[in-house]
């Protein structure tokens, strides 16, 4: 009987020790909702791109326009059962996602919820989606080489850790391709790398990820996806949510690729919800902010200092021109941010040259300082070999008598150009891309057949894996081509042609 009088001993204790609490919550009400726009009244303290939540729905959205009378919401999910009248609660959070460890091999939303079924998040903190990008004094010149493993790219527009490489050309010409061949080649490199999809079909985003775990790349890589059916908001705040996971690695010292695919389509989703939220028009219909939409973002990739941890993030925005128009509005604009170029010509990639580069138009202003010295000793040659053999080439074709020296110009730059060409998912090592370009720029496959230079290319590589897997390997150790190596190689591909029939 003695249990009674301590069960209400320790009840009365338990009342007698209770403190209210008092939560001051900021509510508002909707007074205009349609087209994934919200426009509420009383929410007199909230901040720009602050959360709220529709309390009848659960629906999220951010505060996107502070007027004087109410605030504008984009609503981030399913606005069909939202009323007039509905309530409006301030979450006192401005739009943040989760970041660390945990997201790496994740497929996530803009906001960071799990969307692969693995269960919840295990995460260090919330970053802001919108943060301010480094300073001038807490950056140090990029001299780090990001391998993206494509011989186009890395002999002759070499992108460096912390840069920001456009990549840019028609729609099916390979630009995706590029950027997740990037990222296949980070594996053993400590790259971790994060693939934003904005406005893709949900089922192309999916091969793109069972592609990823295909080759082993989920191991060290986080995929944002604001599909095209998912509402504008999610779209307009994805690329931001991406760098916010990708800057986390690089405050924390380590080094990060983020790919934007695509901006053209995130400007798009700018200007829808720009529109209807009635923020005035200007060129083409964007709202007069654009290029700060871009600058904000693409800024925000460094190669920060030794006294900030050395950590980088590189940036790998694809925009999609139509038909080749590079001088529309968005595509001047962000060429205009980024230090340089990849430019995928669809003439090009129907003539089967693939990766479609356009070398002439492409460009790297970070160029040599990003680039290995085993590379740069072999490749310094190519882009003008290769300049040289398009003028020629052009004009060639109006005449059939070419002097000697002309004829040999042509035949290597055809030889060259096979070089260059490489499939899908299959990046090379930066040791073999030095002998390959070597053998090109040296003219030690000048006698080779143009139509058997990928098959010699195929068999020399076997070889110079096994057989003279030492200078590969020191090569490979010391990112340096150095005399004697020289020699060796020479010797090498020269013994090689002698035997390769």
């Amino acid at each position: 009987m003695t249990e009674a009088p301590d069960m209400f001993k320790s009840i009365l204790e338990q009342i007698q020790g209770y403190q209210p609490e008092l939560e001051a919550v900021e509510v508002g009400y909707v007074e205009e909702v349609g087209d994934g726009i919200a426009r509420v009244m009383g929410l007199d303290n909230i901040r720009f791109s602050e959360l709220v939540q529709f309390t009848a729905t659960g629906v999220m959205g951010i505060a996107f326009n502070l007027e004087k009378d109410n605030v504008g919401i984009i609503i981030m999910g399913e606005y069909d059962d939202i009323q007039e009248g509905d309530e409006v609660r301030a979450l006192g959070r401005i739009a943040s996602v989760p970041v660390g460890m945990g997201m790496v091999g994740r497929v996530v939303d803009a906001l960071g919820n799990p969307l692969d079924g693995k269960g919840p998040i295990e995460f260090e903190e919330y970053y802001p989606v919108e943060r301010i990008a480094p300073g001038v004094i807490e950056r140090k010149n990029v001299d780090r080489p990001v391998q993206t493993g494509i011989v186009a790219i890395d002999s002759m527009i070499p992108i460096g850790r912390g840069q920001r490489e456009l990549i840019i050309g028609d729609r099916q010409t390979g630009k995706t391709a590029v950027a997740i061949d990037a990222i296949l080649n980070q594996k053993g490199e400590d790259m971790y790398c994060i693939y934003v999809a904005i406005g893709k079909r949900r089922g192309e985003v999916a091969r793109l990820v069972a592609t990823l775990e295909e080759y082993g790349a989920m191991e060290y890589t986080t995929v944002v996806v604001a599909s095209a059916s998912d509402p504008a908001a999610m779209q307009y705040i994805a690329p931001y949510a991406g760098c916010a996971i990708g800057e986390w690695f690089m405050e924390n010292g380590k080094d990060a690729l983020v790919v934007y695919d695509d901006l053209s389509k995130h400007a798009w989703a700018y200007r829808q919800v720009s529109l209807l939220l009635r923020r005035p028009p200007g060129r083409e219909a964007y709202p007069g902010d654009v290029f700060y939409l871009h600058s904000r973002l693409l800024e925000r990739a460094a190669q920060l200092s030794d006294e900030r941890g050395s950590g980088s993030l590189t940036a790998l925005p694809i925009i999609e021109t139509l038909l080749g128009d590079v001088s529309a509005y968005v595509p001047t604009n962000v060429i205009s941010i980024t230090d340089g170029q990849i430019y995928l010509e669809a003439d090009l990639f129907y003539a089967g040259q693939r990766p479609a580069l356009n070398v002439g138009i492409s460009v790297s202003r970070v160029g040599g300082d990003a680039q290995t010295k085993a590379m740069k000793a072999v490749a310094g040659g190519l882009r003008l070999d290769l300049a040289q053999f398009r003028s020629l080439a052009a004009f060639a074709q109006f005449g059939s008598d070419l002097d000697k020296a002309t004829q040999q110009q042509l035949d290597r730059g055809l030889r060259l150009t096979e070089l260059l060409k490489q499939p899908q998912y299959q990046p090379m090592p930066l040791a073999d891309q030095v002998a390959i370009i070597f053998a090109g720029t040296q003219g030690l496959i000048d006698d080779i057949p143009v139509n058997r230079v990928k098959e010699w290319q195929e068999a020399f590589l076997r070889t110079f894996a096994t057989q003279y897997a030492d200078i590969r390997n020191e090569i490979a150790e010391t990112k340096v081509l150095s005399d004697e190596n020289r020699a060796k190689l020479e010797e090498a591909i020269k013994s090689f042609n002698q035997a390769w029939a």
